[in-house]
């Protein structure tokens, strides 16, 4: 079974910066695509940004300039490096992988991570 854990949130001033990491386990043959998902208070989950197995990258128009997604070239993990914080982003941020493992076969799947809080406050 594949799990995903992140680690990196917390509480932080406006303008501050954090850096979120998002570590797979499991018996994994390939990842695909990652991506950042987050969920503000009282609204629905939306998009933040994805990268493609070849390292194209994407990003919501809000976070665009002050967000950077990368991964890891020889671990199943992912980070998302957030700087200019404001309080608008203050939401709970989830990773989501495309994993090929050896239970699925051919089969890409999609996984989630649990969440992690992220407030931006003075």
């Amino acid at each position: 079974q594949v799990q995903l854990v992140e680690s990196g949130g917390g509480l932080v001033q406006p303008g501050g910066s954090l850096r979120l990491s998002c570590a797979a386990s499991g018996t994994i043959v390939s990842i695909n695509d990652m991506g950042w998902y987050r969920q503000p208070p009282g609204k629905e989950r939306e998009l933040v940004a994805t990268i493609s197995s070849g390292g194209l990258t994407n990003y919501a128009e809000s976070v665009e300039g002050r967000f950077t997604v990368s991964r890891a070239k020889t671990r199943p993990t992912e980070f998302l490096e957030m700087n200019g914080l404001k309080p608008e982003d203050t939401a709970v941020y989830y990773c989501k992988m495309q994993i090929r493992t050896i239970a699925t076969g051919l089969r890409q799947l999609y996984y989630w991570g649990q969440g992690t809080q992220v407030t931006v406050s003075s």
